[in-house]
């Protein structure tokens, strides 16, 4: 990738992982099992919210880590193209496949819906509201970085082989 477009990437790459942030904490910050989950809950709705909520808290802190280790790059006095490019390939293998393939599996992305205008993210279970909007929004944020970011999927470490590196 040519390093003048790095910087720009890098900023854009910070703001929307600050508003994937800011999204994911207030969601996270006030609900619980207890909220989410009726009282009534079966064990397959109770495992559901569990690995829902495990997920969005695993992705929450992913995009934090990116969002500050971006900042530091930014900030320093001399920009370092390497360390940059270095820290948009943990954005992506991190924080955007972290979004697509949860480890809990409450959701996932279904291709053939991506060009019909309609939402590409189907759930195991059936969500309350709260939750569905919550993983819907940040969907379109981790959309735009996996576009962004696609690069540095295969490239950018084909590359440092090339070089001798890791």
């Amino acid at each position: 990738m040519p390093s003048a477009n790095v910087k720009p990437l890098s900023e854009s790459t910070r703001s929307k992982l600050k508003d994937a942030v800011s999204q994911l904490e207030p969601f996270l910050n006030e609900n619980a099992l207890p909220q989410l989950a009726a009282q009534d809950a079966n064990d397959e709705e109770l495992t559901f919210y569990r690995g829902l909520l495990s997920d969005l808290r695993h992705l929450l802190v992913y995009s934090e880590v990116a969002y500050e280790k971006l900042g530091v790059t930014l900030r320093r006095p001399n920009f370092d193209v390497e360390h940059a490019e270095r820290q948009l390939y943990e954005v992506y293998h991190h924080c955007v496949n972290a979004f697509f393939y949860p480890k809990n599996e409450g959701y996932s992305e279904d291709g053939r819906y991506a060009y019909t205008g309609q939402d590409a993210i189907r759930f195991r279970h059936k969500p309350l509201r709260s939750a569905r909007d919550i993983v819907l929004t940040v969907s379109k944020i981790y959309e735009e970085l996996r576009d962004d970011l696609s690069y540095y999927e295969n490239d950018y470490m084909t590359q440092r082989r090339m070089q001798g590196q890791k």
